[in-house]
């Protein structure tokens, strides 16, 4: 199901179902300074890819805008010590992951007024299926993918010490896997790439093959 892009249904029920999504992360006890003050982790996190959506796609459709708001709801509450540290544990966690975004985010919408179809459609994108056919799928992972680029990726590669060159051009080929060429296009034009690693960026971006890109990004 698609809804109408730039058409929010229901202002009331859209708007009650942000302020659910946000006052779930708020009790994320894990902090991250944003605008100079402390804010719950997941919180500045759900607006920057809310932030990023206007940005990138601001017609975005009604269950884009839910599925964006909602990626990464009360994630917490499933911690990756909890999977061994193995291939096969983080695949589990991922799973596990994306079954209890969309399972939280299924029940807010409900209490929001939102019907079956809806809700569906946003758990869908949040188990990120159809990803590479489905518009609205790509979309949200083109987003996570600028998201990433422009406030997480220096902090990553600055836990991460341990990572060599070619292990970092790996790392960002896959997410550049990942977007549409659309994506691609904002990720070297529109985003702010931290200055010490736009170069790397860059480098490594060059070696994908156009061929290797999803097809079918939404346009507009």
């Amino acid at each position: 199901m698609r809804h109408n892009a730039a058409v929010i249904e229901n202002p009331d029920r859209f708007n009650a179902a942000i302020a659910a999504f946000d006052s779930a992360n708020s009790a994320d006890p894990n902090l991250e300074r944003d605008g100079g003050a402390e804010h719950p982790k997941e919180l500045v996190y759900a607006r920057r890819m809310s932030m990023m959506l206007e940005r990138f796609a601001p017609d975005a459709p009604e269950a884009v805008r839910l599925a964006v708001r909602c990626q990464h709801l009360r994630r917490w509450e499933v911690p990756r010590d909890a999977f061994p540290r193995t291939p096969e544990g983080y695949k589990a966690w991922r799973k596990r992951l994306m079954d209890f975004h969309a399972d939280t985010a299924g029940r807010v919408l409900r209490e929001a007024g939102y019907d079956e179809e809806t809700v569906v459609h946003v758990q869908a994108l949040l188990r990120k299926e159809r990803l590479k056919r489905d518009p609205d799928s790509q979309l949200v992972e083109d987003v996570v993918g600028l998201v990433f680029l422009e406030h997480y990726l220096e902090r990553f590669v600055a836990e991460h010490p341990e990572y060599d060159e070619a292990k970092l051009a790996d790392i960002l080929r896959k997410t550049w896997l990942k977007m549409s060429p659309r994506g691609h296009e904002a990720a070297l034009k529109l985003v702010k790439l931290p200055e010490a690693l736009a170069p790397a960026v860059r480098k490594a971006v060059a070696t994908v093959p156009a061929s290797e890109t999803p097809p079918g990004s939404r346009d507009g």
